[in-house]
């Protein structure tokens, strides 16, 4: 199975739309762009039919040095979540 990568996506928006390289590229940056800017402004992204991104919070831990075993605090931070939607969801498991 190989993965999907952004020039991937370029190359079949291309395909089935006859954009032009560029401007193909131009819309899956931009595509990223607003996604990444609203995730770090703490909105949660949503796209029906496919699923939504949300921005979690994680709370300071106790964890420790696998190499050491030197218990450690990891601090807090904020972490991206994404949850399949329904359809998406019903597709994948035909």
């Amino acid at each position: 199975m190989s993965t999907l990568t952004k020039t991937g996506i370029v190359e079949e928006i291309i395909l089935r739309t006859g954009l032009s390289h560029k401007d193909a590229m131009n819309a899956v940056e931009t595509f990223i762009e607003i996604i990444k800017g609203r995730l770090e402004q703490g909105e949660a992204v949503s796209i029906s039919g496919f699923g939504k991104w949300k921005v979690r919070d994680k709370a300071a831990r106790k964890g420790r040095n696998p190499q050491t075993g030197q218990e450690i605090t990891i601090p807090p931070r904020r972490v991206v979540t994404f949850s399949l939607s329904n359809v998406l969801r019903a597709r994948l498991s035909k």
